[in-house]
């Protein structure tokens, strides 16, 4: 028979795909134009010309499809860590980073180089479930704290009564999918303190992985603090697919803090799992392209625009909302406390969203924004509607 892991994985499902596809079903039956699809994160807007400019000229280039380093090539992991050394303020070099196929493998990568069966990994609710995988692949367990209440910030002392013999490292994803909320430096700061202290306790250290790929899509002058900067047991796992448009492309890098005790032991095993879980190594073209526009954010206007748009309806229909302050997500509160049910009313309205529990945080939805702008608009009505079915007591 299959593997009854992954038949169970199966069963269980992505809510996020499962939206998706209902969406699909809906636009074949009623028109695209008729239906609200705001489940999936898939950017609207294309890459920019100078990149596309770019993916032509290098196809060209001589030995650009060939093999290299498992970690991807030397010039290009060096500016990437001089990339990184600008924005943390510590000194990366080319060992340090290591060229992935987006973050997702660069994710799986880290916790194949990290984690022994039954060692534990924080996550801070809510958060993108295919962490789940990422880790319980490598027989590992993720064990969620919930952040707090209507900001999303982490809740320190939540995260401090978490830690226990066998926490091996914690999660942070900021800006936040699905919250849009970026985690204030006050509050990473006081999380190193507590980690620090978890390490002489234990005489374990407790790594930080900073899942980034929203780290280029902020808005209103918000700053995102560097990870890298404040915590020394640090891997930074970043992609391109947000920043650059480029979610097909697959490409990405993981950064390893160079004050990380022992670190080429770690560098070394991260080129392996790279190398024996089949990635190989990261599209070659891509790593090319996307180190020339490492300071590049596709789209961050067209973004903010239609955040504000959508926040707008949203509220004015009556739903309650922390304004995100960066990714291309709302996450509304669910006006009724059941939030699968709730999807379930919006479907009846032709409104694709995602329940909260969907990312381990019940009782809130998520709406992709990075859709198109009048789709956006045409939604107005069907907000209301859903709200008003709400209010009349006849949600089913």
């Amino acid at each position: 028979m299959f593997s009854e892991k992954i038949c169970r994985s199966l069963a269980s499902g992505s809510m996020i795909r499962a939206m998706f596809e209902q969406g699909s079903m809906l636009k074949a039956k009623y028109g695209e134009e008729n239906v609200y699809d705001f489940a999936l994160g898939n950017p609207d807007p294309e890459p920019d010309k100078e990149i596309i400019d770019d993916i032509i000229a290098l196809a060209d280039e001589p030995g650009i499809h060939k093999y290299m380093s498992n970690a991807g090539f030397a010039d290009v992991r060096s500016t990437v860590a001089a990339h990184m050394s600008e924005e943390s303020g510590r000194e990366f070099t080319a060992d340090e980073i290591v060229m992935v196929t987006g973050a997702a493998a660069g994710l799986s990568v880290t916790f194949h180089s990290l984690l022994d069966p039954g060692d534990e990994v924080i996550t801070l609710a809510p958060y993108f479930m295919e962490y789940n995988s990422y880790v319980g692949n490598q027989g590992g367990t993720v064990k969620p704290v919930n952040t707090l209440p209507d900001t999303f910030r982490p809740d320190i002392p939540a995260i401090a009564a978490a830690i226990g013999p066998r926490t091996k490292a914690i999660i942070l994803n900021s800006p936040n999918n699905p919250s849009g909320a970026v985690y204030p430096e006050e509050d990473l700061e006081a999380l190193r303190d507590v980690l620090d202290e978890a390490e002489k306790r234990t005489g374990n250290p407790v790594y930080v992985v900073s899942d980034e790929p929203y780290a280029k899509i902020v808005y209103d002058g918000v700053k995102v603090p560097s990870v890298a900067r404040i915590f020394k047991n640090s891997i930074t796992v970043n992609s391109f697919s947000k920043s650059l448009a480029l979610p097909g492309e697959r490409i990405g890098y993981i950064a390893v803090n160079p004050d990380l005790p022992d670190k080429e032991t770690l560098e070394a095993a991260l080129v392996y799992s790279n190398r024996t879980l089949g990635f190989v190594n990261a599209p070659s073209l891509f790593q090319k392209v996307a180190a020339r526009h490492l300071d590049r954010s596709v789209g961050l206007d067209a973004y903010k625009e239609r955040r504000d748009m959508l926040y707008e309806i949203v509220t004015d229909a009556g739903f309650k909302c922390l304004k995100p302050q960066g990714a291309f997500y709302l996450f509304p509160k669910s006006p009724i406390p059941d939030d699968k049910k709730f999807a379930e009313i919006a479907l009846r309205h032709r409104t694709i969203v995602v329940a909260g529990s969907g990312f381990s945080y019940p009782g809130y939805f998520r709406l992709a924004y990075c859709v198109s702008r009048g789709m956006i608009k045409r939604s107005a009505g069907a907000f209301r509607e859903i709200m008003a079915e709400i209010a009349g007591g006849t949600e089913g």
